[in-house]
């Protein structure tokens, strides 16, 4: 480049060495140019620009209207001449500048011829090398390639040839996969259309003629799926319908042959079942019901057998799996060891495309290929896939499937799994698989619970369930339990809607159940008269089971206890209590509430409420009845008696001696979460005791006023004892005798420890009145004869020996 630069020099010499005249030859030039106009200079100079046109050739200059012809010729010629002498300037100076550059010129031509000569001798070189490279590659290659070339080919037509076959052998796929379901042989047609699908995924992909089969395909996969459903449903219905016993084919004949039994029904006029089995009455229904109930067991053992052996195939596919996972790992560790790779070097040599180490790979692949496929279609569980034209039992010989067809080929034990890793379930699957087996059981048990419910519903349309009494409703309610109980023990989980059926049919049976008792106790009470009742033998034998820490009902005995006489008191844990004929059987009743939550566990809540709702209105009823008097009206009793009011405390008394047993009761049987409901019995215990209380304040009352009445007209005079303190004390013997021998011992001397207050108030009140004061005098000594009259006649009174009647306080102090 340097050398090329230096004879540019001596050929273009600098500026400096030219010569003055030419310089001045250049300025000129210059000059000359500068008087052509800039416009002609411009890049976009284009006549066919209306404005450049305008200006370059002004019309104006050739307008020959006006008769001034002359003048404008001579304009035109003019501007003709003006612009030749603007092209000459231009022309001289591009002369000028050609001669500047002349040497340089020649210098170019002169390169020119000499590359030419080198270009020739280059061309003999190459010419020379190439027939040099022919003879060699004639000599040392042309054979050796020919002998690869050949062996492509033959490969090439092998695999054509193979593809061919293939597509032969698919094309039979159809008319193969009909005659198998013809037999039956669902597997065997879902392997054969798996395989297929897999080759038509992988080794015929793209071919047009088979661009319909892999739709077609799946649609026979549906119709496997549905003739396999239905095959399916056949079998379980003729296995789970077959005879549950000798004389029973089916479940709906249980309920056909037990109405038919019944003589009493005219099948001719009651045509529906339904109505035939409504007719029956609650024993019929009942072993009808239980009959049902074990037919069902009976099924869901049988349900459960079919779904076991199902879930025990399952298990095993799991087992086989992770064993054929094994084995493969294995073998891929062996076959790891025996892998000797070609010499890279030759994966490089490419002719037509393809790496030569390819056609080895062929040439060795393709025989363990074909033996693949031959075992593979000699498989038990594929069938012949080939017509009469193609009778070898090849189907696939492509190199991206004979990998996994090898590693397969060479586990023992696993030439029957042959099917693609796409088509076998997953382990996940199977497990989901085990699950929705677990999930028919569960749906088998709720179905058969279900039409537990529609057989008690269509029992219970009339009320029948509704009318049962406690023994018969108690005897259902363990037959239903027992049923759930049996299906949780063979399915593993609670069905829900028969247990919803019972507690629904629980609820009704308690509210009809609390109504009866109730209204039977309202009964009662609106014709009970509050006079003591004698006690019966059973009802003393009732309260010792009690005592005995036994909360039920006793059973009836023989005739030795109907020929024991009753009693006058009620023992209850060595006290004595005086009772009506009512709070008798409100104790029954109280026992049948807790005998029912012992056989109907369920409805406890519901009892407890229910029993304590009972006993308020026992007390709220009883104290309108006795202490606000309403039995006057609604029994027709002339007054409320001492003995009335002593007898009703009495009867309170004794419920809330049994309110903490039936508390524990009921605690023992409730959930932990569910004790709160137990504060009910605390608040009746205080308005059992608030009553109690205000009945002892009402005998007190009744003295107090009698005191008020008699004391206030006493008069200090003779005779000793005087009428007033006479008629004291025999209204105090009256009362006395009235509450002995109803109320207990220590509750009689509290009362009359009351009483004897009242009566000091009122003395004390009536001596302040009549101005009698502590002093010795006659009127002291008469009223102390009176008071020692009232203080003798108290004390000779049963049980009110030893009462306290200190009279002290009943004077004035000496002024």
């Amino acid at each position: 480049r340097e050398k090329i630069h230096e004879r540019c020099k001596n050929i273009c010499p600098p500026k400096d060495t030219f010569d003055r005249t030419l310089l001045h030859t250049h300025d000129k030039s210059r000059t000359d140019l500068e008087q052509v106009p800039k416009i002609f200079m411009k890049p976009d100079f284009a006549l066919d620009d209306s404005l450049t046109f305008n200006s370059v050739l002004p019309w104006s200059h050739f307008n020959t209207a006006g008769g001034k012809g002359n003048r404008d010729a001579a304009s035109s010629k003019l501007l003709q001449e003006k612009l030749s002498h603007y092209l000459d300037i231009v022309e001289v100076n591009i002369a000028h500048q050609i001669s500047l550059r002349s040497e340089a010129f020649f210098h170019a031509m002169t390169s020119q011829h000499e590359l030419q000569d080198y270009l020739k001798k280059t061309s003999q070189a190459v010419k020379m090398l190439r027939d040099k490279i022919a003879q060699i590659d004639k000599v040392m290659c042309e054979g050796s390639l020919h002998i690869l070339r050949l062996a492509l080919t033959r490969n090439n037509c092998v695999k054509v040839y193979n593809k061919l076959k293939l597509m032969a052998t698919v094309h039979q796929t159809q008319p193969t996969v009909q005659v198998l379901l013809s037999t039956s042989e669902f597997v065997g047609a879902l392997d054969l259309i798996a395989t297929t699908q897999e080759v038509l995924q992988q080794e015929l992909q793209g071919i047009h003629s088979f661009r319909h089969l892999g739709s077609q395909l799946c649609e026979l996969e549906k119709l496997i799926d549905k003739m396999m459903i239905a095959e399916f449903s056949t079998y379980s219905h003729s296995d789970l319908n077959r005879p549950l016993e000798d004389d029973c084919q089916i479940l709906e004949e249980c309920v056909i042959n037990k109405v038919s039994q019944i003589e009493d029904i005219d099948t001719d006029v009651v045509l529906k079942l339904a109505d035939q089995m409504r007719m029956l009455n609650f024993p019929q229904w009942f072993d009808l019901l239980t009959d049902v109930f074990s037919k069902f067991t009976i099924f869901l053992q049988r349900v459960k057998a079919t779904l076991n052996i199902i879930h025990s195939v399952v298990l095993s596919v799991l087992d086989k799996n992770q064993r054929t996972r094994e084995l493969e790992e294995i073998s891929q560790q062996k076959n790891a060891a025996k892998d000797n790779p070609l010499d890279t070097e030759v994966a490089y040599l490419i002719h037509e495309g393809m790496f030569i180490s390819d056609a080895f790979s062929e040439s060795e692949l393709t025989p363990v290929a074909v033996d693949t496929t031959s075992q593979r279609n000699a498989s038990p569980n594929s069938e012949p896939c080939s017509s009469d034209s193609v009778s070898e039992p090849e189907c696939t010989t492509d190199s991206s499937s004979s990998k996994e067809q090898i590693s397969s080929s060479v586990i023992p034990g696993a030439v029957d799994i042959m099917i693609n890793e796409d088509v076998k379930l997953t382990d996940l699957e199977l497990g989901k698989l085990a699950n929705n087996i677990q999930e028919l059981l569960y749906s088998a048990s709720d179905i058969c619970h279900d039409r537990a419910v529609k057989f008690l519903m269509s029992r219970a349309k009339d009320g029948f369930l509704e009318k049962l009494n406690s023994t018969e409703f108690i005897s259902l309610s363990r037959l239903m339990e027992t049923f759930i109980l049996e299906t949780e023990q063979i399915c593993g989980r609670k069905s829900m809607s028969l247990l919803g059926a019972l507690q629904s049919q629980a609820n009704k049976f308690v509210n009809r159940f609390h109504e009866e008792r109730k209204t039977k106790l309202s009964l009662l009470l609106d014709n009970e008269r509050w006079k003591q009742a004698d006690v019966p033998a059973e009802f003393q034998d009732l309260v010792d089971s009690i005592s005995d820490g036994k909360i039920a009902l006793p059973e009836k005995k023989s005739g030795a206890t109907e020929e024991r006489k009753p009693a006058e008191v009620l023992t209850v844990e060595g006290q004595q209590y005086a009772v009506v004929g009512t709070v008798l059987l409100l104790i029954r009743i109280i026992l049948e509430y807790c005998q029912c939550v012992d056989n109907i566990p369920s409805v406890t809540t519901d009892m407890l409420t229910r029993l304590s709702d009972l006993l308020k209105y026992f007390n709220s009823r009883s104290c309108q009845l006795v202490l606000g008097a309403g039995a006057l009206q609604v029994v027709g009793l002339k007054t409320i008696t001492t003995k009335n009011l002593a007898l009703s405390s009495r009867c309170l008394q004794l419920i809330v001696h049994y309110i903490p047993v039936i508390r524990a009761h009921f605690e023992a049987r409730l959930q932990p979460k569910q004790y709160s409901m137990l504060r009910h019995f605390d608040h009746i215990t205080k308005d059992y005791h608030d009553h109690i209380a205000e009945i002892s304040a009402k005998l007190v009352a009744i003295m107090d006023s009698l005191f008020d009445k008699l004391l206030s007209k006493y008069e200090v005079k003779a005779p000793v004892p005087s009428a007033c303190f006479r008629n004291i004390c025999k209204q105090m013997a009256k009362m006395h005798e009235a509450i002995f021998d109803l109320l207990p011992e220590e509750q009689t001397q509290m009362l009359f420890l009351r009483i004897n207050a009242s009566y000091k108030l009122h003395l004390k009140k009536q001596l302040s009145h009549l101005n009698v004061i502590n002093d010795g005098g006659p009127q002291n000594g008469l009223v102390t004869a009176d008071v020692a009259f009232y203080t003798g006649n108290l004390q000779a009174l049963k049980g009110l020996k030893d009462l306290d009647l200190n009279m002290a306080e009943i004077w004035e102090q000496k002024r």
